[in-house]
């Protein structure tokens, strides 16, 4: 099968500079959505029509399974779609998608497809209480028959545009056929355009059978055009991920206040409370506890770990049973074994901190290997960059680091050590033994505070 994909329009209601089908939904943009649902479909060839802001979308979608077709100027869809004939195999049918359409999901297509067959022009339709601007779909026997043609609005008589069954755009055909019907195509219209849906009365003056499916959920269907369009899709798709999750077993304490940016896959009895946002591949597993308005991005959470709020989390792995902030953030490359405390305003980067060991307040811990059951006092920090390269920190088992420590790498702490609070560690720490490393403390006798001068 070959996939076209319209994506050239300017989108001048979105009032920005960047390409309509290049805004984000979701974290992925409209244009990547619907690229992904095609490759779902194991095609034999994309083509994607750009135009306006080509170079960025060439830039962001350069892949060996894509090719590409300039639409200049803009003619509309028909013409859009011919701009692919050249590239397009004649012995599968064609599937035309559109680029800022991008909730349309690869079981309604399926499902197009299989109508379709070989041989058919398939529509996809969908019934709307206020078609208001669609195109409608005119059938024999007052819309109870076989498809006679599509009538956009501007075009539409009073009478059709009473019509409620639309077209979405969305269509396959069989492509020797598309060929010649893009060929024949006239832009005698309200709009002076080539309009894709006049093959539609091509196809039946030449007795290609015109049949049609309609989609799972109408919003599957639906474009965008403007940035209030595009705010309604997100919030439908942030909710048919959440109904999702619930049905799955996980509690939301509020499912109009989740945004899951990728793909988040969740275990049973987990607890996600307000204001989460998930992206990319995110891992939660039995048991765990997400408190409000925490940012968890391309993590495995593991089971029965409590996650307090406001809390960051990337490229992380958070063990068994252990227990994230508040206000704690985990940057890319910590790994936490079981039963590790990371607390309030404690940073984690690049770092294995093994099983039962806690820094619950005020640290920095970086470019360190942290082993089992150590106590990282507050505000202790791992001076890891000498202002041109990192260094690493070893702290073996069993230690215990005082509060205000800095320990200065390339640095190892031995196992069951104790630094004193206030220690400047710049050399290795022997097991078993305490370390301290501050000024002496001095008392100055006769000592007057100053007073303010009056002025």
């Amino acid at each position: 099968m070959n996939v076209v994909i319209l994506a050239a329009g300017m989108g001048k209601r979105m009032q920005s500079a960047l390409p309509k089908v290049l805004h984000p939904l979701a974290g992925k943009s409209l244009l990547g959505h619907v690229v992904d649902t095609a490759r779902s479909l194991s095609p034999s060839s994309i083509c994607i029509i750009y135009g306006h802001g080509g170079d960025a979308v060439l830039k962001q979608f350069h892949a060996a399974d894509l090719t590409f077709a300039r639409q200049e100027p803009q003619l509309g869809t028909g013409h859009a779609v011919a701009q692919a004939a050249p590239q397009l195999d004649d012995t599968v049918p064609t599937l035309v998608l559109y680029g800022d359409v991008p909730l349309i999901a690869s079981s309604t297509l399926q499902r197009l497809i299989d109508s379709a067959g070989t041989d058919k022009l398939a529509v996809l339709t969908v019934d709307l209480p206020d078609p208001t601007g669609y195109g409608r779909i005119v059938r024999e026997h007052n819309g109870e028959g076989r498809i006679v043609s599509i009538v956009e609005q501007k075009d539409a008589t009073p009478e059709q545009r009473t019509i409620r069954e639309c077209n979405t755009g969305i269509m396959v055909a069989p492509t020797a056929q598309l060929k010649k019907w893009l060929a024949g195509l006239s832009n005698n219209n309200a709009q002076g355009e080539y309009y894709l849906t006049d093959i539609v009365a091509s196809a039946v003056a030449d007795g290609t059978p015109v049949v049609s499916a309609q989609p799972g959920a109408v919003w599957e269907t639906l474009g965008v055009n403007s940035k209030v369009q595009l705010a309604e899709l997100e919030r439908i798709y942030q909710r048919s991920i959440a109904e999702r999750l619930l049905e799955q077993g996980v509690t939301l304490l509020d499912p109009a206040r989740l945004d899951v940016r990728g793909a988040l896959s969740c275990g049973r009895d987990v607890s996600i409370d307000i204001g989460c946002i998930f992206e990319g591949e995110v891992s939660i597993e039995d048991g765990v506890i997400i408190g409000a308005n925490c940012v968890i991005k391309n993590a495995r959470i593991g089971r029965g770990a409590n996650i307090k709020p406001f809390c960051h989390i990337e490229d992380a792995v958070v063990g068994a049973a252990s227990q994230i902030g508040p206000y704690a953030r985990l940057r890319p490359g910590t790994e936490l074994g079981e039963d590790v405390h990371i607390g309030n305003f404690v940073e984690v980067k690049n770092s294995q901190i093994a099983a039962h060991s806690k820094a619950n307040h005020l640290a920095y811990v970086g470019d360190a290997t942290v082993g089992s059951r150590v106590n990282i006092g507050a505000g202790t920090i791992t001076c890891n960059y000498d202002g041109a390269n990192k260094f690493r920190t070893i702290i073996e088992d069993d230690a215990f680091i005082g509060s205000d420590s800095q320990l200065v790498a390339p640095v190892r702490v031995g196992k069951g050590a104790t630094l004193g609070a206030g220690t400047t560690l710049t050399k290795d720490a022997p097991e078993g033994k305490l370390t301290v490393s501050r000024a002496r403390q001095v008392t100055i006798d006769g000592w007057q505070r100053p007073v303010k001068i009056k002025k």
